[in-house]
């Protein structure tokens, strides 16, 4: 464990003096950590052999992605959303289905033998964006405010909207006939989900925030645990919703969204040691990742699973962003620009981990389909990230000149 410990540690905190540095180039903090994760791996050098079993992973990742969540939606600008609620409600309600069901359409012809469940599952499972990889776009200025924020609601939703939506396809496949599953179960399991999430996110994120900062104004808590404040209650508000059935990572955004619009005084001070504890989590899964999870399936990938994986990050993704985008007044770079950066990362591997336990003909093959995605993911969208935003901003500075 301690040779595994040091690799985490050095490599975080040599990636902790430079980051800022790093944030200029076209790389990122994910590529960085999964390669060096591969690097030292058993497929290479083998200096990285911990173990680890799926639920530790599981945990691991879901801590990462909670306080991703909370901390980036404290950030919303509430008046921003608000004047563009369409754009985020139009990825939601309308690209989100379209993506599923494009990815059951690309499956059906690259995969042969799949059970349409099947399909439907790996489809859902590639369906969320990751907040944490497209954090350096939803967090620079040059791209536009509504389309920021767009990415950003989208990404602190759609995990969590396609959470029931996963379950309910999981116990299908487990049922004997599809007729075993009613409607009713289907649209009662969406709205708990949905709905406890929601309500556990602004209730105890209300009264937590209210303890908070009663105890500040009487100056009770000290400036050393409120480096932990945040990252509690963000933990705090994943675990209630999951253990109430909802879903967690809804409950973390819309919970991080009412903190930051109702807490504007503190929030900062607070927020900062929470979102680095949220980016060091992030590396420390990513390296991990890389080692244990990217070294074991890297062999095994065929060229179906590759190009399923591709179109998964492009067609599959692009094409229902732009449909929904349709007269929402941008132009076709921005629909582009949108439709591309919808990584694929911690909520995947989540969803992934879910289904190893369970009974399908083709669970292996998914497995290797979602690990190659969310690779590609992260060197595709890390590597495209600064170049692509500078792009999209010079465009919108030429179009405002011609205008004028």
């Amino acid at each position: 464990m301690y040779p595994e410990l040091t690799i985490i540690a050095l490599s975080i905190l040599v990636y902790s003096v430079i980051a800022g540095r790093i944030d200029q180039l076209p790389v990122s903090g994910p590529i960085l950590f999964v390669l060096t994760g591969l690097i030292v791996s058993p497929l290479a050098i083998g200096f990285f052999d911990m173990q680890v079993n799926g639920e530790h992973l599981r945990t691991l990742v879901e801590l990462a992605l909670a306080l991703v969540l909370f901390t980036d939606a404290s950030k919303t600008n509430l008046r921003s959303l608000e004047h563009n609620k369409k754009l985020p409600l139009r990825l939601l309600l309308i690209g989100l289905p379209l993506t599923i069901v494009a990815g059951v359409i690309s499956g059906y012809f690259i995969f042969e033998g799949f059970l349409w469940v099947e399909l439907a599952i790996i489809a859902t499972i590639l369906a969320p964006t990751d907040a944490a990889l497209g954090k350096v776009v939803v967090t620079n200025q040059r791209v536009p405010s509504n389309i920021r924020e767009a990415l950003n609601v989208e990404s602190g939703l759609n995990d969590g909207i396609s959470v029931p939506v996963l379950f309910l396809l999981i116990a299908i496949s487990e049922a004997t006939t599809v007729g075993d599953i009613s409607i009713q179960y289907g649209v009662g399991l969406f709205l708990r989900e949905i709905g406890v999430g929601l309500l556990v996110g602004l209730g105890i994120t209300y009264i937590c925030d209210w303890l908070i900062q009663f105890s500040i104004s009487r100056n009770w808590v000290e400036d050393t645990w409120k480096t932990v404040v945040i990252v509690a209650l963000a933990f705090s508000v994943f675990s209630i919703a999951q253990l109430m059935g909802g879903s967690g990572f809804i409950a973390c955004f819309t919970g991080g969204v009412l903190y930051g619009s109702i807490n504007k005084k503190n929030k900062g001070k607070l927020l900062i040691a929470a979102e680095g504890a949220g980016d060091s989590l992030s590396l420390v899964t990513w390296m991990i990742f890389g080692a244990l999870v990217v070294a074991a399936y890297l062999p095994h990938f065929t060229w179906s699973v590759i190009l399923y994986a591709i179109l998964s990050l492009t067609v599959v993704r692009i094409i229902p962003v732009m449909i929904s985008m349709l007269k929402a007044g941008l132009s076709v770079k921005q629909q582009m620009f949108i439709g591309w950066f919808g990584p694929r990362g911690l909520a995947s591997i989540v969803f992934a981990i879910i289904i190893i336990d369970i009974e399908l003909p083709h669970r292996e093959t998914i497995i290797l389909t979602v690990v190659c995605t969310i690779l590609l993911s992260v060197l595709a969208h890390g590597f495209t990230a600064n170049p692509l935003t500078k792009l999209l901003a010079k465009t919108n500075k030429t179009q405002k000149t011609t205008v004028k």
